[in-house]
């Protein structure tokens, strides 16, 4: 148990929010002492918790693929989704996105990190780490540490869809980076795409 003061500094707020608190009924010290002092425990005090009750924080199951030539595999993973949480008695929702593992702007990635960083959501649920993102996945979970936000990830193996997603990405990738040499419309930028489609093409074959 440690003084208000001590407890303001380890929120990184004065000691007049402690209280105000008190009487909004956000926070109360979890004693007082004989001289009516107040007390808390560190182990309690978090942050977030001043955001969103803890019981409203909710589930999010997030589904995605790269194109719109998998909705089949979309759809296989919102059943999967859906049917793990049901097992678990969890009410949730699941949001679904068509775009590349690249693309840092999916309408629904957007939504699902505005609501982690709002503290609207205590469990993320999905299929594989790269149906998040291609790259940056690990800075989405610190975020969702920081966040005491749950990540439950169903298969730590290969993802089935890994191959096609991964050449679709590094197409994109190779499109952005040599049209910023070439510029979009120039043959050679035209020509190096080509090239590596084909590549791609016979490594899938």
């Amino acid at each position: 148990m440690v003084s208000i003061r001590e407890a303001a500094e380890f929120l990184g707020v004065a000691a007049q929010t402690l209280r105000r608190w008190e009487r909004e009924g956000k926070l109360i010290p979890d004693e007082r002492t004989p001289g009516g002092r107040r007390r808390y425990d560190l182990a309690r005090l978090r942050p977030d918790r001043f955001h969103a009750p803890e019981a409203a924080r909710r589930t999010i199951a997030y589904a995605r693929v790269s194109s719109h030539d998998q909705k089949d595999e979309l759809e296989r993973q919102k059943q999967l989704l859906e049917l793990y949480c049901a097992r678990q008695g969890w009410t949730f929702e699941v949001i679904a996105d068509m775009g590349s593992g690249m693309n840092y702007h999916k309408r629904g990635l957007k939504r699902l990190l505005d609501d982690v960083v709002a503290g609207r959501i205590g469990r993320l649920v999905i299929t594989h780490q790269d149906r998040l993102l291609r790259f940056g996945a690990e800075l989405v979970f610190a975020i969702c540490e920081a966040k005491s936000v749950e990540v439950v990830i169903l298969n730590q193996g290969e993802d089935p869809t890994f191959e096609e997603d991964l050449a679709k990405d590094v197409l994109e990738i190779v499109a952005v980076f040599s049209a910023r040499l070439y510029g979009s419309r120039s043959r050679k930028n035209q020509t190096l795409l080509d090239g590596v489609k084909q590549a791609v093409a016979a490594a899938q074959s």
